[in-house]
């Protein structure tokens, strides 16, 4: 494909929290033994298959996270985010997916109402338009397939 044609395609941001830089070390057997690299590998993979771009990225930081957010208003033509630790306690993350006016589907690797009660509430749920979670890499596939829809259906 050209570089002309790439800068055609709509561009989703694929935006990760705290401690996925982990994967593949941390509790193995609830987020898997695949890293955040075989993540990105994956996610680049099936936006090709549909033909989408993709923005992939990871921080630790929340204010990081947030500017990440503020920075797709305008630029992508939807969201995918793992707010990962952020998710139970972020209310300026949920207010920045608020502002962005973009479609946004949440994703988590685990089951998250299937763990802790803390992990059962959703601030960034609030935003989204959809929320998959406990379905792994497949989530992110599908989230990129939701939002391949909703950008079709929106041009």
């Amino acid at each position: 494909m050209c570089y002309r044609q790439a800068m055609a395609l709509p561009l989703i941001a694929v935006l990760n929290g705290p401690n996925l830089n982990m994967l593949g070390l941390r509790e193995p057997e609830i987020y898997s033994a695949q890293t955040l690299d075989d993540l990105e590998a994956y996610c680049a993979e099936a936006a090709e298959s549909l033909d989408l771009a993709i923005d992939f990225r990871q921080t630790n930081g929340e204010g990081e996270l947030i500017s990440w957010v503020q920075e797709c208003r305008g630029r992508a033509a939807g969201l995918i985010i793992n707010p990962a630790g952020y998710t139970h306690t972020s209310v300026a993350l949920m207010d920045a997916l608020l502002a962005i006016d973009l479609p946004v589907i949440e994703v988590h690797l685990s089951n998250i109402h299937r763990r802790e009660s803390f992990r059962r509430h959703s601030y960034a749920s609030r935003a989204a338009t959809g929320v998959i979670c406990g379905l792994g890499f497949t989530g992110y596939r599908l989230a990129l397939t939701a939002l391949a829809d909703i950008v079709e259906v929106e041009q």
